[in-house]
């Protein structure tokens, strides 16, 4: 699978924990992040993950690409919905697309916690089913 793990400034230190805590699961997964996030959370862990440009330098746009030419599975951006963005259309963009294709997408611990877990339990199949098609078609 497929998963890109975003995270806004203040909400850093909590995708980092929540990696930490289920890197047993994300290290058997292709891993994608924006660029601090990704940074930050590959130090912290020692994970491999491809990293795009900052969200507000386009990294959020290069995760909608990925999603729109079904290379993406799984988004979990930890939003901090009390601070205003810079680059919002650019989210809600990304928010949008993983509407119109499909995808999951969870924006808090909460949401988190129980897409990682269903992940680890193999609730994802439908993905590969999905990517099946799309390779054959």
């Amino acid at each position: 699978m497929n998963i890109s793990l975003v995270a806004h400034d203040k909400k850093k230190e909590m995708i980092i924990d929540f990696a930490l805590s289920y890197k047993h699961i994300l290290s058997k997964h292709n891993l994608f992040a924006t660029g601090t996030t990704g940074k930050m959370i590959s130090e912290a862990t020692g994970l491999k993950i491809h990293r795009f440009q900052s969200g507000p330098m386009g990294g959020d746009q290069q995760i909608g690409a990925k999603i729109a030419e079904n290379n993406m599975d799984l988004i979990i951006f930890f939003r901090d919905p009390l601070t205003a963005q810079p680059h919002e259309p650019d989210i809600s963009a990304l928010m949008r697309l993983c509407d119109v294709h499909q995808i999951p997408l969870v924006t808090n611990l909460g949401g988190a916690e129980i897409v990682i877990r269903a992940l680890e339990a193999g609730f994802f199949e439908w993905r590969n089913l999905i990517n099946k098609k799309n390779n054959e078609g």
